[in-house]
């Protein structure tokens, strides 16, 4: 069993950074999709597409009962990579920043392994291979292609470098933060840089809402509350000696819940409006929701931590993460719709893998595919007889 085990992780690893070096963007995921498809035809695994790129596997279908679902994400991002290693992007501009070719192949080993053991299964087991978690709501598209059906709990999880490896953070409530998106035009009046006072300048209006943006969280929002305002994109100009008509700013927000997230983008709103009067210039704002909180259920997160607890020891435990953590994950969808969890694990084995998420130098920490795996199959219902002995992660 143990050299079986072996070559499935060997395979797993060698997958992963072929998915690696050929990423695909939201939406975007033919080739992923069609590899994920032939490793499941090869291993006699039924599947059908779901949401297009997506697609959804099937074990032990014969058995009685709802099934329990496994997802793993495969989208990449607009990112240059700049890791120099072997297995790096060889498409110019997308790369897999946030370890997504990772948690495909560990689903994938998972199939493989759980296909071993199929009839020992308890239940009917689903296996959601999806796209365009990025930004993109891939998870509700699933969903409402029936990615869910006859699913009565789900799993998920995403390696985490800021955390020591092999530690788990799984809380029976709020694991991460919601999202949003807001965007900005400033209308003025342009003209000769050497006569402002001929002009209203948006640039001028945009910086001033840039800092007053900063105080919202500070003095507006209760310091018990937990939220992010960040301007990431100031746009405008197209001469140095030109006081242009028109500017932009976008950024994001973070938010626990939807009622900080309608006082924050009210703040937003006025905020912007009224310090853009001030200087003679009209702004409009819009808003953009993307994801929801991703909120733990109780009995679905005990569970997660006490498998994972009862694989590697109590330690792992103690992962020291101030929760929630203020990413988001559209793994939210799935935990409107039914029970389930969603655990951060840790990579950061000393090794260089502390690199964090969406940086041009991360990479994903191999190691964890076989301890996910173990993890993801005991979920599943594989008791520790179909499972190789492991040892516990390093702290």
């Amino acid at each position: 069993m143990q050299k079986l085990w072996q070559d499935n992780i060997i395979f797993a690893e060698k997958l992963r950074k072929q998915l690696h070096a050929h990423p695909e963007l939201s939406w975007q995921e033919k080739n992923t999709a069609s590899l994920v498809r032939n490793q499941l035809d090869e291993l006699d695994i039924p599947w059908r597409a779901c949401a297009d790129t997506g697609t959804v596997a099937l074990l032990n279908e014969e058995a009685k009962g709802t099934a329990i679902a496994l997802r793993g994400d495969m989208d990449a991002l607009p990112i240059d990579e700049q890791t120099g290693k072997e297995w790096q992007s060889v498409n110019h501009g997308c790369m897999h920043a946030c370890g997504h070719d990772g948690h495909t192949a560990t689903l994938l080993a998972t199939a493989r392994w759980l296909k071993q053991f199929e009839k020992e299964l308890p239940q009917p087991v689903v296996l959601i291979f999806q796209p365009a978690e990025e930004g993109f709501h891939g998870a509700r598209e699933m969903i409402k292609d029936g990615a869910l059906e006859n699913v009565g709990e789900i799993y998920g999880w995403h390696n985490w470098p800021a955390l020591p490896y092999g530690t788990i953070a799984c809380p029976d409530n709020i694991v991460m933060c919601g999202n949003g998106t807001f965007s900005m035009k400033f209308k003025g009046r342009g003209g000769h840089a050497s006569q402002p006072e001929l002009c209203a300048d948006p640039l001028l209006a945009a910086s001033a809402v840039n800092v007053a943006l900063q105080q919202i969280v500070s003095r507006r929002i209760a310091p018990q509350a937990t939220a992010v305002i960040s301007v990431t994109q100031i746009h405008g100009g197209t001469a140095p000696t030109v006081i242009p008509e028109e500017a932009t700013l976008s950024g994001s927000i973070r938010v626990p819940d939807e009622a900080t997230r309608r006082l924050i983008n009210k703040h937003i709103t006025d905020v912007a409006t009224q310090t853009a009067a001030a200087y003679g210039v009209e702004c409009i704002v819009e808003h953009d929701m993307r994801y929801q909180a991703t909120i733990n259920h109780k009995a679905q997160a005990t569970y997660g931590r006490e498998v994972w607890q009862s694989l590697y020891g109590e330690q792992t435990l103690n992962h020291g993460q101030a929760l929630p953590i203020m990413a988001s994950e559209d793994f939210s969808y799935y935990l409107q719709a039914i029970p389930g969890a969603f655990a951060l694990i840790g990579s950061d084995d000393g090794e260089g893998h502390n690199v964090s998420c969406h940086s041009p130098h991360y990479d994903f920490n191999d190691r964890l595919i076989a301890d996910v795996c173990r993890w993801f199959c005991q979920l599943a219902g594989l008791t520790d007889q179909s499972l190789p002995k492991h040892s516990i992660p390093k702290q």
